[in-house]
C-alpha cells in the first residue's frame, strides 16, 4: 500500500507547460491558415469569380497551415530542461 502511493506521488505529466503552450501556438497558426482560406465565393451563382484562385487561398494559406502542423509535431517532441 505504501508503494502504491509512491508510485501515484511520483506520476508526472508526459507533457510539459512549455509544450502546451508551443501546442497552443501551433493551433493558433493553423487557425490563422484555414481563416486565410476563406472567402472568394460570388455573389451571382451564374458568375464565375476568379478571385478562388488567389495566392493567398491557393499557396499561402496552405503553408502556413503546413508549417502549423509541423510546428505542433515539434512541440510534442520537444524535451523539457526541467526533467518533466
Amino acid at each position: 500500500m505504501l508503494k502504491e502511493k509512491k508510485e501515484i506521488q511520483n506520476q508526472t505529466f508526459a507533457l510539459g507547460k512549455e509544450n502546451y503552450k508551443l501546442l497552443l501556438i501551433g493551433f493558433a497558426i493553423i487557425v490563422i491558415g484555414f481563416i486565410l482560406m476563406v472567402g472568394g465565393k460570388s455573389d451571382d451563382p451564374s458568375v464565375f469569380n476568379p478571385e478562388i484562385f488567389s495566392f493567398r487561398r491557393i499557396t499561402l494559406a496552405p503553408l502556413i497551415v503546413l508549417f502549423g502542423f509541423l510546428f505542433e509535431i515539434y512541440a510534442i517532441m520537444k524535451r523539457s530542461k526541467t526533467g518533466n
